[in-house]
């Protein structure tokens, strides 16, 4: 499954994306979300991206409702990945539209990513 989400501790949870991101899967990484949200969570997330190709063409990807209900939840996104995909993926995470900072990094910086999502 390209698309995959852990909590690593109390509020830091790591995305991992491969391949063609299926909207299916970003559901499921929603659901996940959501889920420790109404629990009381919140995350911070480092989204790291390896191999990626693009997002499954044809997908309803106009669907904003977890950024809608959940904008306010989440504190923090890193993004890390190859650059050429920054204005995508920043596009993508909502960043401007979001209260959480939302940051790219290249991917020999994950070190300096996660350094970031945990100040």
């Amino acid at each position: 499954m390209p698309a995959t989400i852990q909590r690593e501790t109390t509020n830091i949870y790591v995305l991992s994306i491969s391949g063609i991101l299926k909207k299916s899967e970003l559901g499921h990484v929603h659901e996940t979300l959501a889920r420790d949200i109404d629990a009381g969570a919140k995350p911070r997330v480092l989204a790291v991206s390896e191999n990626f190709e693009g997002f499954e063409p044809g997908a309803a990807w106009g669907d904003l409702d977890f950024l809608y209900f959940h904008t306010n939840d989440i504190e923090r996104i890193a993004i890390v990945g190859e650059p050429q995909w920054e204005r995508h993926a920043l596009a993508f995470a909502g960043a401007g539209f979001r209260s959480a900072p939302v940051k790219f990094f290249p991917s020999h910086q994950q070190t300096q990513a996660r350094a970031w999502l945990e100040e």
